[in-house]
């Protein structure tokens, strides 16, 4: 049985990544890499949503929103960084979004550093933290 979650889009979407990445290389602000993601995942046959506002509820209570870099075919979230590397808190901000949204995963890539990073996030909990439906 394979495991893995959403293996033949993270495929396609890490392949994307590194087409942006070995033409653009490292350098440039996280909306030209956005941009750029965008024209590749197209090309791919992707449906890249941009900046998909996702509104996060505590206690059933509307608290605030926050727009995703890339929701991609309505199943995959991607969080664009342009930094020295990946750290710790930018996987918990990918589960955060994974949490506000029930969906199963988020990869973070890293165009910023010498060479491209990709981090999977996967939400094991599958579930939306609010009761009530989040505009989604």
């Amino acid at each position: 049985m394979d495991d893995i979650v959403e293996k033949d889009l993270s495929y396609s979407i890490v392949k994307a990544a590194y087409e942006v990445f070995n033409e653009l290389g490292p350098g440039f602000a996280e909306d030209i890499y956005e941009e750029a993601m965008i024209v590749v995942l197209k090309k791919y046959g992707h449906i890249p949503e941009q900046q998909k506002r996702v509104d996060v509820f505590f206690q059933s209570v509307n608290v605030g929103f926050h727009k995703l870099d890339l929701l991609v075919d309505g199943r995959v979230i991607l969080e664009l960084k342009a930094v020295s590397e990946i750290i710790a808190i930018h996987k918990q901000q990918a589960l955060a979004y994974l949490k506000a949204t029930g969906l199963q995963l988020a990869i973070v890539i890293n165009f910023g550093a010498g060479r491209l990073q990709v981090a999977r996030v996967v939400n094991t909990r599958q579930r939306k933290i609010a009761s009530h439906q989040a505009s989604f």
